[in-house]
C-alpha cells in the first residue's frame, strides 16, 4: 500500500482541523443528571467534574436549586423540568406558572445558564388522559410566564417523549405517530414550531436489541461494522440503530406538516451491568455504544435525513441511581462513579482530547515512529469481515478515493489491503479514539505502519 500522497495528506489535515474545532465546543453533547440515589457527590463537586469534560449541557428531571446554583458561571447549559403532577395546576392557573418561574428561574438566571424548561416527562405515553390533554395548556402558560419577564426568547419550553409515541418506526422514512396521539401531537408540534423549541425524544437502541438479540442487531446498535439495513422507500442504507431511530422520529413530524421542528435526543444510553437474566448490559457494550455515539456526533455527519450536523444529544446518565426500582440495569447507566472517577472511559475528559499532530496523521516522522499507532486488521480475519469493515469505514464519510481503481493506494488490489487503509483512515480521523479501532473485535492498534507491509500480508 502506498504512503498517502500530499494532496490526500492535505485533506486529512483540513479534516483534522475541523475535528479539533468541533471538539473544542461540542455544544451538542449533554448528560442527564438523575437524583434517585442516596450516594451522589455534592453539586459543587459535580460542577467541577463537568467542567473537566466536553459535556456542555445538563438535563435535570426537576429544578433542584442547589444544582442550579452550583452550575452558575460555568457556561454549562441547564435544562430544568416540571414534574408531571404539576401539569394540571400549570394548565389551569397562569399564576401557578408565574410562581414556578419566579421560584425556579429568576433567582438563578442568567448566572446559571438555564436554556430549556421541560414540562413533564413522557406524558403522552403515561396512560393518563387528563395529563395528556392538559400538557399543551401547561406549556403555553409556562411560555407566557417567561414572556412576562422578558425571557421568552432566551429560555425555550418543551416536553419529553418516549419512542412509544410512534406507531411505526421501520423503515425510518415511514415513521408515524400512533393515531391515538396524533391530534395532541399536532398541537404540541405547533407549539414547538411557533416558539422554535425542540421536539425531544428518548431513543434507546439498547431496548431495541433486547427485543432482537441476534449478533448482527447488536453490531447495528453499537455502531460496529454490519451489513446495514436498507430503507425500502428511500433506498438509504442505515448502518446504525441510532440514526434509524432519530430519522424515524424526524419522519413523524414531517408527515403531519412540521418538517422544520428541531429534533433533540433527550435520553440515550446503555447499561454497563444488569441482572444475570438480562441480555445486553456489559461494560464492553456500554463503552462501545456511548463511545461510538460520541464519535459519531463529533464527526458532524448527522443522520441520512438530518445531514451535516450533530443532533443535540443528552447521554443517560451522569451517575448511577442506586434507589431506582426494577432490574439491575436500571441502576447501572452511569458514566461516572460517586467518587467522580469514570465508570468506563468514552473520551469525554478534556485531557483525553489533546490534538494529534498533523505530521502523525499524514506520515509519522522518524522520531515519532516508535510511539505512533495505526489501526490494522487482526491476523486471520475473514474476507467477509474485512469487506464489512471496508463498507462501514467508507460509509462514515472518510475519503476512500485512493483505494478505488486509479487511486494512489489501489494496489495491491486486495480486500485485506483496502480494508486496512480504510480502517486506519477512519481511526486516524476520529480523534484516534481506540473505540474507533474495534470493528467487532477484528482490528488492533499497531506501531507498525501498514503502508510498509509486504503485498497481501498483514501483521
Amino acid at each position: 500500500m502506498a504512503v498517502l500522497p500530499s494532496s490526500v495528506a492535505f485533506l486529512l489535515l483540513v479534516s483534522f482541523s475541523l475535528t479539533v474545532n468541533i471538539a473544542n465546543s461540542q455544544s451538542f453533547i449533554g448528560v442527564n443528571y438523575g437524583q434517585v440515589a442516596d450516594n451522589l457527590p455534592p453539586p459543587s463537586a459535580t460542577a467541577k467534574l463537568l467542567q473537566s469534560t466536553s459535556i456542555q449541557k445538563v438535563r435535570l428531571y426537576g429544578s433542584d436549586p442547589a444544582i442550579i446554583k452550583a452550575l452558575a458561571n460555568t457556561g454549562i447549559g441547564i435544562v430544568i423540568g416540571t414534574i408531571n403532577v404539576d401539569i394540571p395546576a400549570l394548565a389551569s392557573d397562569p399564576s401557578f406558572a408565574k410562581n414556578w418561574i419566579n421560584t425556579n428561574v429568576l433567582p438563578f438566571y442568567p448566572a446559571s445558564k438555564i436554556i430549556l424548561i421541560n414540562v413533564g416527562n413522557e406524558v403522552m405515553t403515561s396512560g393518563d388522559q387528563n395529563l395528556m390533554n392538559k400538557l399543551l395548556p401547561a406549556m403555553q402558560n409556562v411560555q407566557n410566564a417567561l414572556n412576562d419577564v422578558s425571557l421568552g426568547g432566551e429560555i425555550k419550553v418543551s416536553t419529553i417523549h418516549s419512542m412509544g409515541v410512534l406507531k411505526q418506526s421501520e423503515p425510518p422514512s415511514s415513521g408515524r405517530f400512533d393515531p391515538s396521539y396524533e391530534d395532541l401531537m399536532k398541537g404540541l408540534l405547533g407549539f414547538n414550531n411557533a416558539t422554535a423549541s425542540p421536539f425531544a425524544i428518548n431513543p434507546y437502541p439498547y431496548f431495541a436489541y433486547r427485543s432482537d438479540t441476534r449478533p448482527e442487531t447488536l453490531a447495528f446498535c453499537l455502531f460496529q461494522p454490519n451489513a446495514g439495513r436498507v430503507d425500502g422507500n428511500t433506498r438509504i442504507k442505515y448502518i446504525n440503530m441510532f440514526d434509524a431511530q432519530v430519522d424515524a422520529v424526524y419522519s413523524a413530524p414531517s408527515s403531519v406538516g412540521f418538517k422544520s421542528v428541531e429534533i433533540v435526543v433527550a435520553e440515550t444510553g446503555w447499561p454497563y451491568k444488569g441482572d444475570d437474566n438480562e441480555v445486553g448490559p456489559s461494560i464492553e457494550n456500554a463503552k462501545a455504544y456511548n463511545g461510538n455515539l460520541i464519535a459519531h456526533l463529533r464527526s458532524m455527519a448527522g443522520t441520512p435525513l438530518i445531514p451535516g450536523k450533530a443532533v443535540d444529544t443528552y447521554l443517560f446518565a451522569l451517575y448511577d441511581e442506586d434507589l431506582k426500582p426494577g432490574p439491575g440495569s436500571e441502576r447501572s447507566f452511569g458514566l461516572f462513579k460517586p467518587d467522580l472517577t469514570v465508570a468506563y472511559d468514552v473520551g469525554l475528559s478534556k485531557s483525553s482530547q489533546s490534538p494529534t499532530t498533523p505530521k502523525t496523521l499524514a506520515s509519522p516522522s522518524p522520531k515519532s515512529k516508535k510511539t505512533a499507532a495505526w489501526c490494522v486488521p487482526k491476523s486471520g480475519v475473514s474476507d467477509a469481515q474485512l469487506q464489512d469493515n471496508l463498507n462501514y469505514a467508507c460509509g462514515r464519510g472518510i475519503d476512500c478515493g485512493p483505494i478505488k481503481p486509479g487511486g494512489a493506494c489501489f494496489e495491491p488490489n486486495t480486500i485485506a489491503s483496502h480494508a486496512a487503509y480504510a480502517m486506519n483512515l477512519f481511526y486516524q480521523t476520529s480523534d484516534k479514539n481506540p473505540l474507533n479501532c474495534d470493528f467487532s473485535q477484528s482490528a488492533t492498534l499497531s506501531s507498525n505502519n501498514p503502508s510498509k507491509f509486504p503485498q497481501n500480508t498483514l501483521p
